[in-house]
């Protein structure tokens, strides 16, 4: 577990080369928060690990990544300090609403149906990117009969292949066998194995695999089917506008730009965050 400081990192480095990146807290944004919280020092928030670059364990077993520079960053902004509590990716939802966890930060896909469950505050915009092993070239839009490994309960296992395995049957076609695996690395590591066809991840996932990779995986076509990154709170809790305000802080002073650029994200970065951005 991980506590940033309120004023947003611990002033070391992490895994990804990334310096800190500090941000002051903002009287009339911290004001905002809900007392329950506020009283409390902390945000509590639930992560799943590992989903690098967003969210993973360097070699001391801190948790760094992109995600987590900038939540340090919203809590500092709020006053607060970031508690990071590790979770299986499918109960950070529930452990929201039952009031276990403050905020979820695993690079959630902003959906309308996640959104009866849960409140977001978007906050990124990922694409689905699929990697093949080099020299096996997979497409993307024709994969029939092809394996293809996914993280178990993220949006490309139960929406993006579910659909083009229908499509595959629906044509007289052989379906798309889903290899499932608790962790993103479990499914980039099954493609580099030849134990699946490929992989298919958000986008800023896929291409900090293949970084890892050291020439055992390339991407496969292109980015496709951009969405919102949100992080989900209670439903109708007042804590999604203290993170909305916290982030277009961080926005208007250029500190999220920083924390993009420090882990080469750049290209997904949003303009204005967002309650229930959901587009799909």
């Amino acid at each position: 577990m991980l506590s940033g400081c309120s004023a947003g990192g611990d002033g070391g480095d992490d895994a990804g080369g990334a310096p800190a990146v500090t941000a002051e807290k903002v009287d009339a944004i911290a004001d905002t928060v809900p007392e329950d919280i506020k009283s409390t020092g902390k945000l509590v928030v639930g992560v799943n690990i590992p989903y690098p670059p967003n969210e993973f364990k360097d070699p001391s077993g801190k948790i760094v990544g992109f995600d987590v520079d900038l939540m340090n960053a919203v809590a500092g902004t709020l006053g607060l300090t970031a508690e990071y509590r590790e979770s299986d990716f499918a109960k950070i939802i529930p452990s929201i609403q039952g009031g276990t966890y403050n905020v979820g930060m695993s690079s959630f896909t902003d959906t309308k149906e996640r959104e009866e469950s849960v409140d977001f505050v978007t906050y990124f915009s990922a694409g689905i990117q699929w990697a093949q092993r080099p020299g096996e070239p997979i497409d993307p839009n024709n994969a029939c009969g092809k394996k293809v490994a996914v993280q178990a309960t993220t949006v490309e296992e139960t929406e993006e292949l579910p659909a083009k395995s229908a499509a595959c049957t629906d044509a007289g076609n052989p379906p798309i066998e889903i290899v499932s695996f608790d962790s993103q690395d479990g499914a980039a590591n099954a493609v580099v194995l030849g134990q699946a066809d490929a992989m298919s991840a958000d986008s800023p996932v896929t291409a900090y695999a293949i970084k890892q990779s050291n020439g055992k995986l390339e991407a496969a076509g292109e980015i496709f089917d951009s969405a919102p990154y949100g992080w989900p709170v209670q439903k109708g809790s007042p804590l999604a506008e203290s993170l909305r305000q916290a982030l277009e802080h961080l926005i208007e002073d250029g500190t999220y730009a920083e924390i993009a650029t420090n882990w080469g994200v750049e290209a997904g970065m949003i303009e204005e965050p967002v309650i229930n951005g959901a587009i799909s």
